[in-house]
């Protein structure tokens, strides 16, 4: 442990008088990039973890990691609380049950070294109002999962949200100041200001944010009223109903499937900085156009049924990524736009297809 401390007191010794110290953390992790800077090497990565990776996109992110690297170890940590064991079929690596939180993770992990850690793991339901909860299991999970990745400079790929860009209008830019508009968007705010403050203290170490908008997609149904939109429309629609959306129902929001989410997320290996990275389809649609989109799809004909917005004080009524920053670096080309996107969904919701 003296040893540690000694070595990071040198390592920021060593960064005071680099560009960018000073910066503000969304600024500061998008400065633009040294062209001698290269991206790590990930093809011989061989122990892999994933935090929350029977969520959502975690578990989605773990099955790819596991096709893409079969000869990794893979460990998933996850408390099963924004997760689901059937979203994990198939999954052959190792699973640690566990809150990322209260964790102690030198003592359960000692002396492994990871390749990368794809931290997925948060309290993901926006609606969930206690302050306490929600800034404890988000940013303490994280703070813990950075001081024990940092001694080994393990890379660590994080999910950011669009939620930290609040409510506003036009394109989104990952280098706009933050403006949450509720507890959750705030820690996810608090987690890019504890990877810029780590990555400003040794910018060797990689540190990348992705910052994803509206996904969906297939091993979403455990989410139940937390899941995606289009998700909970096609429910609606399937049993009969008229799908029900907030009045007007002309809310724009960047829906991307998850397809592209992960595959993003795998680009985040090779980021050539530490950075946050937007991660969105670029196309904003509206729940009306989704309707239409769903009914294309299910051959039904069921027009929308309007209601007023109870979250109308903290909801995003318009979301749009700026992708300049993912499509220059990272090479990122969605390959699912809005309709795409659904039919594919669709089809496997239906079981037409598979995953």
């Amino acid at each position: 442990m003296r040893v540690r401390k000694v070595e990071q007191k040198k390592r920021r010794k060593r960064t005071t008088n680099r560009p960018g110290v000073g910066d503000t953390p969304h600024r500061a992790l998008n400065r633009p990039v040294d062209s001698s800077v290269k991206g790590f090497n990930v093809s011989g990565m061989k122990n892999i973890m994933v935090t929350g990776g029977a969520g959502f996109v975690g578990s989605n992110l773990a099955l790819a990691l596991q096709e893409k690297f079969p000869d990794a170890r893979l460990v998933v940590v996850d408390d099963f609380r924004s997760g689901d064991f059937r979203n994990l079929q198939g999954y052959r690596g190792d699973f640690i049950a566990a809150d990322v939180s209260r964790l102690d993770w030198f003592n359960r992990f000692g002396g492994q070294k990871f390749d990368a850690i794809f931290h997925e793991a948060s309290i993901t339901d926006t609606t969930v109002h206690d302050q306490l909860l929600q800034a404890h299991d988000n940013i303490e999970g994280f703070r813990r999962l950075l001081a024990f990745a940092e001694p080994t400079r393990t890379p660590v790929i994080y999910a950011s949200s669009a939620a930290t860009y609040g409510i506003t209008t036009g394109r989104m830019k990952e280098t706009q100041a933050p403006a949450p508009a509720n507890i959750y968007a705030f820690t996810k705010v608090q987690l890019d200001n504890l990877a810029h403050d780590y990555s400003r203290r040794d910018p060797d170490w990689r540190i990348v944010g992705v910052r994803y908008f509206n996904v969906y997609g297939p091993r979403e149904a455990h989410k139940k009223a937390a899941a995606s939109m289009i998700y909970q429309l096609y429910r609606q629609m399937k049993e009969g109903r008229r799908p029900r959306v907030f009045r007007s129902g002309e809310q724009r929001r960047d829906f991307v499937y998850v397809k592209d989410v992960v595959a993003l997320t795998l680009r985040a290996l090779a980021a050539p900085r530490s950075a946050i990275y937007n991660c969105g389809s670029g196309q904003p649609v509206s729940f009306n156009e989704v309707i239409t989109e769903l009914n294309r799809n299910l051959g039904t004909r069921l027009e929308p049924e309007y209601f007023e917005n109870p979250y109308a004080h903290f909801y995003q009524s318009h979301t749009e990524a700026d992708l300049t920053l993912a499509r220059r670096e990272l090479n990122y080309k969605p390959q699912f736009p809005p309709a795409t996107g659904i039919a594919d969904y669709v089809g496997i919701l239906e079981g037409r297809q598979a995953i």
